[in-house]
């Protein structure tokens, strides 16, 4: 049996000012180190074998500051890194300072089975492929066994990941179970090779 800690990097000033960020390497807010801390708190008691991130830097300081001084080694890993939005990154989606564009970004959220993406985008297909990749691979693994494993990345992919254990992998249902919201943690048991959801979307902060 193996057990993830799945969570979601914290607050950027991106997130804070509803832009997109996508591939965008946008770093932790004060108060996204806030909030990686107070969920580091709430995960005092687990200590992780090994450690898993998106290579943004959002994903990477959220799993630093949860490890704090934890000796586990900490790996980088490009499929689960966040959903590329392409022409679509850096805009406002939202509030005054809303695109003129973001009309239809919002589609990817509200009516996703009539999403174009961007130039130069990621398909939700394509996303999905990679982040299956990654939980095949936490599933199969045999030096895993016994291990408490953290999983640090992002809305998108963290969904992606959670919609392939929940066996909800088509495209016009992506969004059905919601973004989870910033440092929120699913615990993921593995056993016999099978992945099962034991507690999602776990806040610390609160």
């Amino acid at each position: 049996m193996a057990t993830l800690y799945i969570v979601r990097h914290g607050e950027t000033e991106w997130n804070k000012r509803r832009k997109v960020q996508g591939h965008a390497d946008i770093p932790l807010n004060e108060y996204g180190k806030y909030l990686a801390e107070e969920t580091a708190k709430g995960l005092k008691n687990i200590r992780f074998d090994c450690a898993y991130t998106s290579p943004l830097k959002r994903a990477k300081q959220t799993a630093q500051i949860i490890l704090g001084e934890q000796a586990a080694p900490l790996y980088e890993d490009n499929r689960i890194k966040e959903m590329g939005f392409g022409e679509y990154e850096g805009m406002c989606c939202a509030g005054e300072d809303k695109d003129e564009k973001s009309g239809e970004f919002q589609k990817f959220f509200n009516d996703t089975a009539h999403f174009i993406p961007a130039k130069n985008a990621e398909t939700i297909m394509q996303v999905n492929e990679r982040t299956r990749n990654f939980l095949i691979e936490m599933c199969t693994r045999k030096d895993l066994e016994g291990k408490n494993i953290l999983v640090s990345t992002h809305g998108a992919a963290m969904t992606s990941l959670l919609n392939h254990i929940r066996n909800n992998t088509e495209p016009a249902d992506f969004w059905k179970y919601k973004v989870p919201p910033n440092c929120a943690v699913t615990i993921v048991e593995i056993v016999n090779g099978i992945p099962k959801i034991l507690k999602e979307n776990i806040i610390y902060y609160l």
